[in-house]
């Protein structure tokens, strides 16, 4: 019997151990004073409507310094408490932590280039072609930093129509033979339909959807054990509900319209996770591809993936990630030029200073219940408080 709880201690401190530990805000040069801020300016946007509740973790390379749940998660049909542990629809966070870390992780195996044309691993994929005829072809790296020519989005309901539900192949077909509106390389505009292609590449190269090749080769690994596509029933007790969908309050399921008509697994959306598991993958970046023993990327990598491209340098884009685009205000006014971050549709965001050392998580289903709730000055307000908080010589 003794020797059976050993066993049973044993794996409950693994377990344990794959969570990043709570330090004090001090350890990386935080103000414990000033990080309180943080309550009166989440709950002044409870208070206003903008969210039903939220979720904030800050930390650093070695750990969580802040971690609460406020509000709630549920409002309709009944309220229920937002907890720390609440799974979240992370919307467009999917882009850069399973989409665009896969293709890097294809990118050290030799597997792809960003140089390579989209067509050499999807062949009926179409050119811009200009007034003379002239054929311009996207590669790898512009669907990454959003230079493509593709459209930002595309109707889901004309894919469904067209070739019924689920309609992962109808969606990379329509994506295939959309109108580009520039040649590659030379306009910016933030594109979900270039990730649904990055996710269809990965699929193409390793015959395994970006659900399974992020499972097994990002969370996994990591220990990000309620980081996952299609979450299950027990999971779905987890999430937080976003909208109504045919009269049903929409939970454990995807809100993005692209990614539900995918079967709810797409490059641009899909992903589901907590604050815990999203801290797990923001220190692995500032640890420059590794966490707790486990290395996801090289240090070169993490390097390239996090600055901006040079080849389109205006897009002010890293790949996968949001650099100085107009989209980042995340980054608030104080922290510098050059930290990373990325939001979602639903309300999550997630911001890294790599100069710093320091990440910021938060995470709200502000489209809940009727997609009216507005996050982008609670964002930046979380980051004005914690950059101000520094106090490191």
């Amino acid at each position: 019997m003794g020797y059976l709880f050993l066993i049973c201690l044993f794996f409950f401190h693994q377990a344990i151990a794959q969570y990043p530990s709570l330090r004090t805000p001090e350890s990386i040069g935080l103000s414990s004073n000033k990080l309180k801020f943080i309550d009166s300016v989440v709950i002044k946007n409870l208070n206003e409507g903008n969210m039903p509740g939220a979720v904030v973790v800050i930390g650093g390379k070695n750990g969580i310094v802040f971690h609460k749940a406020y509000g709630y998660s549920w409002l309709v049909p009944e309220k229920k408490p937002m907890t720390t542990e609440t799974i979240f629809d992370l919307a467009s966070l999917t882009k850069p932590i399973a989409t665009a870390t896969s293709i890097m992780i294809l990118l050290e195996r030799g597997q792809l280039s960003l140089e390579d044309e989209v067509r050499k691993y999807i062949p009926e994929f179409k050119p811009y072609i200009d007034e003379n005829g002239k054929e311009y072809h996207a590669k790898i790296y512009h669907l990454l930093t959003h230079t493509s020519g593709l459209p930002d989005y595309t109707n889901a309901d004309s894919i469904k129509a067209k070739f019924g539900f689920p309609a992962p192949e109808g969606t990379v077909q329509t994506i295939c033979n959309l109108p580009r509106f520039a040649p590659p390389g030379k306009e910016f505009k933030y594109s979900c339909l270039g990730f649904i292609t990055l996710a269809e590449i990965v699929k193409r190269i390793t015959g395994k959807n970006i659900a399974e090749f992020s499972r097994e080769n990002i969370f996994k690994p990591l220990g990000m054990n309620k980081t996952t596509y299609n979450p299950d029933e027990e999971l779905k007790k987890l999430c937080a509900p976003t909208e109504f969908r045919n009269g049903k309050m929409t939970c454990g399921e995807v809100h993005d319209p692209l990614a539900y008509i995918q079967g709810g697994i797409s490059g641009n959306a899909g992903l589901f996770s907590t604050g815990n598991d999203l801290a797990i993958y923001a220190q692995m970046i500032l640890n420059k591809g590794e966490y707790n023993g486990k290395r996801i990327l090289g240090t070169k990598t993490v390097e390239l993936m996090t600055s901006i491209f040079p080849k389109v340098e205006f897009a002010g884009r890293g790949l996968g990630w949001d650099i100085n685009s107009s989209y980042m205000q995340q980054r608030g006014d104080i922290f510098e030029i050059g930290s990373i971050g990325h939001t979602g549709f639903t309300g999550t965001s997630i911001h890294i200073s790599l100069k710093e050392n320091i990440f910021i998580i938060i995470l709200t289903n502000r489209v809940h219940p009727d997609g009216k709730g507005n996050v982008t000055s609670l964002r930046r307000a979380i980051a004005n408080i914690v950059a101000g908080a520094i106090i490191k010589e």
